[in-house]
């Protein structure tokens, strides 16, 4: 990979130790990857914000990078092993919350705006088509790419942060135009509803991808609650974090469909729903927005809630950005969530808090919280429609 002067410089440590270190890994990329240059990146999303992921080795790394480096574009985060300001009603341990506090202190000595959420499109980053961007968490990068139609390879913490001290990242992957042409034809002949049903789909379509770009035809109109829900599980099932699906991302008109098909009947949704879905009816903790609550989400949530009250045996966590929850917190929401006994989980989500041993079964409409549930903290799962989720909330049983 070329780089240019001032790029030789900032490896020669010219621009300081941070930047040295940002451009060492991202001219290891480019080689690796036979990117022949670096390109501008108008944003950041940084994965690997947790503690629980990070560790003592990796708190030690970016309080280095914080002594000297600082980011040159919009760069936010994604979500935090807590809620920074309640996390003690989240039943996070104190020790815990200390080293997580100092995660975020380096990060915010950087520049980065911590906004911890895998949503940062609805707070505030919010790149155009066609812009070149680096972004990290898989939904996100997979909303990114598809829905919106920017550039970014799925991005390592340390790769991310790089770019964004740098500005720039290395030119390949799905930055180029011929790597983000459909692999094969994915026509949906089932009715597809809700965001659990698009969960069940993100599933199924996912492991038939193995690695490739579907073309999706059979669909109808999708609103954004949906397509991010299939955005989250058809890329941790397997498909490249990219889609397209005809009359509906804007991509899609620019290719033609691959000649290989194939056909998702109501059988292999239904057969979706049976894998994700354990045996036994008891639950023990509730879990919605993975990825993040949309305001639209929080006022179904609300919707339902309202008069009831959530079993004492039983925990429900709304998890969303805090820019949202203010507007939940104006629209009245929070409050008739919360008098039900629900909490909110602003900043973080149970893919990356350290909840492991605490509940053995959840209730979610994700399919992605599904798989790290049941591989990351040993529960058994339980995937539906919203209203069902919040009735296992209230009564303990999935019926």
């Amino acid at each position: 990979m070329q780089l240019s002067r001032d790029e030789e410089d900032i490896l020669d440590g010219k621009a300081g130790n941070a930047a040295a270190k940002s451009m060492k890994i991202l001219a290891a990329l480019g080689e690796i990857y036979g990117a022949k240059r670096l390109i501008p990146v108008t944003s950041v999303q940084v994965a690997g914000v947790s503690y629980e992921n990070l560790g003592d080795a990796g708190l030690e790394y970016l309080a280095e990078l914080a002594v000297d480096g600082r980011v040159k574009v919009l760069t936010t985060l994604n979500p935090a092993g807590m809620d920074l300001k309640d996390w003690r009603k989240l039943g996070i341990p104190d020790e815990f919350a200390v080293k997580q506090k100092k995660v975020i202190d380096a990060f915010s000595r950087m520049g980065i705006v911590t906004s911890c959420t895998c949503t940062p499109y609805l707070a505030g980053n919010l790149p155009a088509f066609g812009e070149h961007v680096a972004w990290g968490e898989s939904s996100a990068v997979t909303f990114v790419n598809s829905v919106i139609g920017a550039r970014t390879n799925r991005e390592g913490g340390p790769s991310a942060l790089a770019a964004a001290i740098i500005g720039k990242t290395p030119e390949y992957g799905l930055h180029l135009s011929e790597n983000r042409k459909p692999d094969v034809h994915v026509r949906v002949d089932a009715k597809i509803t809700g965001l659990s049903d698009y969960g069940a789909l993100g599933y199924v379509i996912g492991k038939s991808a193995e690695g490739r770009i579907p073309y999706i035809t059979g669909l109808g109109v999708i609103d954004v609650d949906s397509l991010k829900s299939f955005s989250a599980s058809v890329v941790t099932f397997g498909a490249k974090p990219l889609f397209h699906i005809e009359n509906v991302t804007p991509e899609a008109r620019a290719f033609k469909q691959p000649l290989q098909t194939i056909v998702i009947r109501q059988k292999e949704l239904d057969d979706a729903y049976k894998a994700l879905n354990d045996e036994g009816d008891v639950v023990d903790f509730v879990s919605l927005g993975c990825p993040h609550c949309s305001i639209k989400e929080i006022a179904e949530i609300a919707d339902h809630l309202e008069g009831k009250k959530v079993n004492p045996k039983v925990e429900l966590w709304v998890a969303t950005s805090r820019p949202i929850k203010v507007l939940s917190d104006e629209r009245g929401y929070t409050k008739v969530i919360e008098d039900a006994g629900g909490k909110f989980a602003c900043d973080t989500c149970m893919v990356v808090a350290p909840i492991k041993g605490r509940f053995k079964s959840i209730a979610t409409t994700s399919a992605k919280a599904c798989y790290y549930s049941r591989g990351r903290n040993a529960m058994k799962t339980k995937i539906g429609p919203m209203e069902k989720c919040i009735d296992a909330a209230v009564t303990g049983k999935w019926s």
